[in-house]
């Protein structure tokens, strides 16, 4: 990955959702550190909000790292178009994946991106389910998909 051909994608980290999910604590805090890191780096990010108006919006904690984040109503961020648009003709081609949850918004998120041509990494230790059982089974998925697991520190 490099600046210029890589994004940072946060995937519904959101105040109602986020206390419920399996060392949330460590998430956002990992979380976080990517987001610093993206900007000391110059690397684009961006995020989504699974129904905000049900959901609430992402936690203050990470929100106050991002910029305008779009609403869906799809578990895929492919239901925002317009982010993956701007980053492709921004020559972004690779999208390191973070939020909750594995199973369902994530996974569908990298399975839409990867049929798209983007190469997908996740930081395994920035990623969340309510359940490990739900968490280990979308990882396996994604990683034989073709998704490249890694984490926060690498």
């Amino acid at each position: 990955m490099s600046r210029a051909d890589s994004a940072l994608l946060v995937v519904d980290v959101q105040d109602k959702l986020i206390g419920l999910i399996a060392q949330h604590e460590r998430i956002v805090w990992n979380i976080g550190r990517l987001l610093d890191g993206a900007e000391a780096l110059g690397v684009r990010a961006v995020a989504t909000e699974q129904y905000p108006r049900g959901l609430g919006h992402t936690t203050k904690t990470l929100a106050d790292r991002l910029g305008i984040v779009p609403a869906k109503l799809t578990f895929s961020c492919g239901g925002c178009p317009e982010v993956f648009e701007n980053l492709r003709d921004a020559g972004v081609f690779k999208i390191l994946v973070v939020g909750i949850e594995a199973h369902v918004c994530i996974q569908q998120t990298v399975l839409d991106l990867l049929a798209d041509g983007f190469r997908v990494y996740l930081a395994v230790d920035a990623i969340g389910s309510r359940h490990e059982i739900d968490y280990a089974t979308a990882l396996r998925r994604m990683d034989s998909a073709g998704a490249t697991l890694t984490t926060t520190e690498a």
